[in-house]
C-alpha cells in the first residue's frame, strides 16, 4: 500500500530541505533521503560563505533574496545563521577587474594587506572586496529547515532509495527502500544524482555534471585574525578563510565526476599547502581534516528550476552547482509558488496556492526562460 501525497521531495540536502520547510503546513508533503543521514553529500561538504558577487545575476539576485530571508528567520533564532564575514578576491588587475561584480568594489593593494595581513606583498597587485558577504553556520540552517518541516507535517523518511517510478494516471508513484509513494508532484532535488532519477523516471536528463570540490582544515604558525575575510584568487585557483583558530583552504577545483561519496585526491591539498605557504605567512603545518563534495551544474551555469515541459509533474529543482546554500531560501520560494500554482502539473486543483511566492519576476522569468531552452 503506498502513501498518499500533493507532493514527493527526491533528496534530503539544502535544496530538498529548504523547499520542504517552504511547502510545509501548505500541502502534504513526504522527503525521501537515501541516505540515513539528511545533508550528508555536498550539503554537509559546504565553504560556509554566502556570497552577493559570486555566480551570475539570476545566482546573485537570488542570493540577495535568500539572504533577506535568512536574516528575517535569524531574529526567531537562539543561535544565528549569518555571521558578517567580507569575500576578498586577490589577483592580477586585469583578472579581477573581470571577476568584481556590482556586489564587489576595488580596493587598493594597501588595503587589502590591512584586511589579511598573511598575504605576501608581491603575491598579487590587485583586489576587490564585497562586504555584504556572509559567514552561513549551516549546520544551524539545515537543522531548522527539518524542524520547519516537520513541525509543518512533512514525513521525512531516511534510509530509502528510490528504486522506481512512473507516471501512473494524473500522478507518480515511487518506490523507495521498502515504501511506496504516490504523489501529484514529484520534485526532483537528487544533487549528483538528479538525471539518475529522471531516467529512472522516465524523464528525459538534462545532462547535469557533477564537479569535485575539496577542502581542508588546516592548523598553522600564524592564525588568521576571526575578522579576515574569506580570500580567494581571482583565477579560481585557491580560497581560504579563518576557522575558529585553523584555516579552511580548497584548491577550487572543477574536476568532472560520476555522481558518488567523493573523497579528496591524493596530492591536492599538499600541492595547494605549499602555494600557500609561499604566498601567504600562515606557516600551515598539517591537515586536520580533509573532504570533497560535488557540485552540480547545468551547461548554462544556472540552476534548474521548474517543472518539465515534457514530463507532468516532474519538478526539477537542481544543478545548483556552488550556489546551493546562497540560493536556497530564494529559490525555494520560488519554487514553492509554482508547485502551490501546480503549473505543469495535476496539483493544481488538489494544491490551491495561498501566496505570491516571487521575490523578483526578472528572477523568475530568467530562470525559466534559460531552463525550457535547455531542450532545443
Amino acid at each position: 500500500m503506498s502513501a498518499h501525497y500533493d507532493v514527493v521531495i527526491v533528496g534530503g540536502g539544502i535544496a530538498g530541505l529548504s523547499i520542504a520547510s517552504t511547502l510545509a503546513g501548505r500541502c502534504s508533503v513526504a522527503l525521501i533521503e537515501a541516505e540515513q543521514t539528511l545533508a550528508y553529500h555536498t550539503s554537509a561538504r559546504s565553504a560556509r560563505q554566502l556570497i552577493p558577487s559570486y555566480g551570475p545575476p539570476v545566482v546573485q539576485e537570488l542570493t540577495v533574496r535568500t539572504l533577506d530571508l535568512i536574516a528575517a528567520q535569524d531574529a526567531e533564532r537562539p543561535e544565528p545563521v549569518l555571521t558578517p564575514r567580507s569575500f576578498m578576491l586577490i589577483g592580477d588587475d586585469a583578472t579581477v577587474r573581470a571577476e568584481a561584480s556590482g556586489h564587489m568594489h576595488r580596493i587598493s593593494h594597501a588595503e587589502a594587506l590591512e584586511l589579511c595581513p598573511a598575504l605576501v606583498p608581491d603575491s598579487f597587485s590587485a583586489a576587490g572586496l564585497d562586504t555584504g558577504s556572509f559567514a552561513c553556520n549551516a549546520p544551524v540552517l539545515l537543522e531548522d529547515h527539518r524542524r520547519r518541516a516537520e513541525a509543518g507535517g512533512v514525513d521525512i523518511i531516511t534510509g530509502a532509495r528510490v528504486h522506481s517510478a512512473q507516471r501512473l494516471g494524473t500522478g507518480w508513484e515511487l518506490g523507495a527502500g521498502q515504501e511506496g509513494f504516490q504523489s501529484a508532484v514529484v520534485v526532483n532535488a537528487a544533487g549528483a544524482w538528479a538525471d539518475e532519477l529522471a531516467v529512472l523516471s522516465g524523464v528525459e536528463k538534462l545532462g547535469l555534471q557533477p564537479y569535485r570540490r575539496t577542502a581542508a582544515i588546516v592548523d598553522v604558525e600564524n592564525p588568521l585574525p576571526e575578522a579576515c575575510p574569506m580570500v580567494a584568487a581571482a583565477d579560481d585557483s585557491f580560497y581560504f578563510r579563518p576557522d575558529n583558530g585553523q584555516v579552511l583552504i580548497s584548491p577550487a577545483e572543477h574536476v568532472p565526476s560520476g555522481p558518488e561519496d567523493a573523497r579528496p585526491y591524493p596530492g591536492d591539498i599538499e600541492r595547494l599547502i605549499a602555494r600557500l605557504n609561499a604566498i601567504t605567512t600562515l606557516g600551515i603545518r598539517g591537515v586536520r581534516t580533509a573532504w570533497t563534495g560535488l557540485r552540480t551544474e547545468a551547461a548554462d551555469g544556472v540552476p534548474v528550476m521548474g517543472f518539465d515541459a515534457e514530463a507532468t509533474g516532474f519538478f526539477w529543482l537542481a544543478g545548483q552547482g556552488g550556489y546551493g546554500f546562497q540560493t536556497s531560501s530564494g529559490i525555494a520560494e520560488l519554487a514553492a509558488g509554482l508547485i502551490l500554482a501546480g503549473q505543469g502539473s495535476a496539483a493544481a486543483s488538489a494544491v490551491p496556492p495561498t501566496r505570491d511566492a516571487s521575490p523578483a519576476s526578472r528572477t523568475a522569468e530568467a530562470l525559466a526562460a534559460t531552463r525550457w531552452s535547455i531542450r532545443r
